[in-house]
């Protein structure tokens, strides 16, 4: 939920309905950097097939020259072929007159392995040139799509960078990360394996037909009896399996944000003993894919044995129509040789295209999630060129500030206070009130709904976000440390380069030199992004110091100190004080014994300012902040309003 606790249920994926149509043209349309690549690659797989297309042609006609010469051979020297046909018919042979009737052979003359030599030694030549320029397509087709898969990356890390706090709001990290991860590996790997084959089946079945209307224009027309078929059997499993597999990238995402969740909570997992639940809702969410899959898999899955039968009935019927067109002698046995092969071309494409219909959908689905995720709405894009205080000291004003996360509920409602320069403001309530949500409304990372935020007199709305945030040093009650030394950590807070006395400087302010110095290799200690070997407090510590060397104009504690021991807590408290001077503080607590000395003390109830003074004051007037003191120190019962 948002900070300050008031916002709208976690929601999942979007669920409206797969657009495959607009999802494909503009997954192509990435390819548009790319278009000198693939000119190249679509040329060499035009000439790759032209020369496949060529080949079972020539090898029909090293058919017909065998077969000549057997029939040749058998006849008698010095008689012609018109000769040879007419003494057959005139001995009742008719049948086989009419076969041979199309066959070019000499009587007397047997089989010329030179000739027939020479046309195998073309074949050879032609398939292997087409082996190679297949070679040449490949290359440039994976180029293409490794490039193209590396700037969507881009896009999408860049996107993410954009975004408003709101959307990570609603969503579980787990599922936006299966986008950003899984959805871009499975569009990579549909694309390797399918883009470049396609092509090449589209333009093979282009040649092969073709060729087959050369050969013999009723044996294509045969052959292109079952393509309507096959057509309607492609379209109507297609839009079976199309939604399944739109659900099964979506479940992806469910369980892993589901495991992310589980893995990052182990700890609590198991200290609540909610490992059987948390078995029972991965069990559920691993069932609901393995649904999804199943039957994504299995309905595109029948449509490759579902080609097969069309391809084997192509087969007969040609295979019966070309015998007959021999019999009759309007065609050569090397040209109904030729013919068959082109029949398995032909067939072998479309049932390669069908076969590829699973990973394309699959591929188009996964195209969706990201593009869904790269049109999200961002936030609102920083003024050009972006004002900028001219002496910066700290003044924060709120003018009739109004906010809500959701349009018909309302959180925060004319809201007015000024903050001079160097004075701490402690931020108290009961959770909910909109304490955090205050602060996240000065650095921007949600925009008021009305009023303004001002820093030493300039609208925070017409000031960039880098220049705003720069002044501004942040800790989180909830530690963000990442793989690397101690060093490095604390280093992230400064906007330029600094050195290890620096660091340790910063370290010393926050009272987080001595445990650092204990350990194994001190500041070049290597700790993981969870911050294993050192505890909650020290992970705390290092935050804080990391705040103090960013050098701000303006300090936020958000419950920072919640995580440390009272001795601990004191030493920070009085490093603080140190550090304020000169700097504007803003202190969210809800342990008031961290926000005595604060110069103002605000107490928040719903959105609005209930209270404000110092500390005696507050404790004087006996209002909604007495009432909360009484609660936490004189164990007193206390309804907090």
């Amino acid at each position: 939920m948002p900070p300050g606790g008031i916002g709208g249920p976690m929601m999942g994926p979007d669920s409206r309905s797969m657009d495959f149509k607009g999802s494909g043209k503009r997954l192509l349309a990435q390819f548009r950097p790319e278009r000198v690549t693939m000119y190249g690659m679509l040329a060499a797989v035009v000439i790759s097939v032209a020369l496949s297309v060529l080949g079972p042609k020539i090898l029909g006609h090293a058919t017909d020259l065998v077969f000549a010469g057997i029939v040749g051979r058998d006849m008698p020297e010095g008689e012609s072929k018109a000769e040879a046909i007419e003494r057959m018919r005139e001995h009742g042979d008719g049948g086989m007159a009419d076969m041979l009737s199309g066959l070019d052979f000499t009587p007397g003359d047997g089989i010329d392995f030179g000739a027939v030599g020479s046309v195998l030694l073309l074949a050879t030549g032609t398939f292997l040139a087409a082996g190679l320029m297949m070679l040449v397509a490949t290359r440039l087709s994976n180029r293409a799509i490794n490039r193209t898969v590396f700037r969507l990356r881009g896009d999408v890390q860049a996107k993410l960078s954009r975004l408003p706090l709101s959307y990570f709001d609603k969503r579980q990290r787990g599922e936006v990360l299966s986008r950003a991860t899984n959805d871009i590996d499975n569009i990579n790997q549909t694309l390797q394996q399918s883009m470049g084959q396609l092509i090449n089946s589209l333009l093979t079945i282009i040649g092969v037909l073709a060729m087959m209307f050369w050969i013999s224009p009723l044996l294509a027309l045969v052959a292109l009896v079952t393509v309507p078929l096959s057509f309607v059997v492609a379209t109507k499993v297609g839009k079976r399996s199309q939604p399944q597999f739109v659900q099964q990238w979506k479940s992806t995402g469910a369980m892993n944000a589901h495991v992310e969740e589980m893995y990052t909570g182990h700890t609590l997992v198991k200290v609540f003993g909610r490992q059987e639940e948390s078995a029972k809702a991965f069990a559920e969410h691993n069932d609901a894919l393995y649904e999804a899959s199943f039957k994504a898999q299995f309905n595109s899955g029948i449509m490759q044995p579902l080609m097969f039968f069309m391809s084997n009935l192509n087969y007969v019927l040609v295979a019966v129509v070309g015998g007959l067109r021999v019999a009759s002698g309007s065609l050569s046995i090397g040209d109904v040789q030729a013919f068959i092969q082109y029949s398995r071309q032909f067939s072998m494409p479309l049932t390669q295209v069908a076969s590829m219909a699973n990973l394309v959908q699959s591929g188009v689905a996964s195209a969706e999630r990201i593009f869904e995720l790269l049109d999200a709405d961002e936030q609102e894009a920083d003024p050009v060129p972006g004002e900028r205080p001219v002496d910066p000291r700290g003044l924060v004003e709120m003018q009739h500030v109004s906010f809500r996360y959701e349009k018909d509920k309302p959180l925060i409602e004319d809201l007015s206070l000024v903050v001079e320069p160097g004075h701490t403001v402690a931020i108290v309530g009961p959770t909910g009130a909109g304490k955090t949500t205050l602060v996240n409304l000065l650095m921007r990372f949600y925009e008021v709904t009305g009023g303004r935020f001002t820093l030493d007199g300039v609208d925070v709305a017409k000031m960039s976000r880098d220049e705003l945030r720069g002044g501004i040093g942040m800790v989180l009650q909830d530690t963000w440390l990442f793989g690397g030394t101690i060093a490095e950590n604390i280093a992230y807070g400064a906007a330029k380069e600094v050195s290890r006395k620096e660091i340790e400087e910063a370290a010393r302010a926050a009272h987080a030199d001595r445990f650092i110095r204990t350990l194994p290799d001190g500041y070049d200690t290597v700790i993981d992004d969870e911050g294993t070997g050192v505890s909650a407090g020290e992970k705390q510590l290092i935050t804080i110091a990391r705040a103090f060397l960013s050098d701000p104009v303006i300090l936020v504690l958000d419950e920072a100190t919640s995580s440390v021991d009272t001795r601990t807590e004191v030493l920070i408290q009085k490093a603080m004080a140190r550090l304020a001077h000169g700097r504007t503080s803003f202190v969210i607590a809800h342990r008031l014994s961290t926000i005595r000395d604060a110069d103002t003390i605000l107490v928040m109830e719903d959105g609005a300012i209930v209270e404000q003074g110092t500390h005696d004051a507050l404790l004087a007037a006996e209002g909604a902040y007495a009432r909360l003191y009484a609660a936490q120190f004189a164990q007193a019962v206390a309804e907090v309003d």
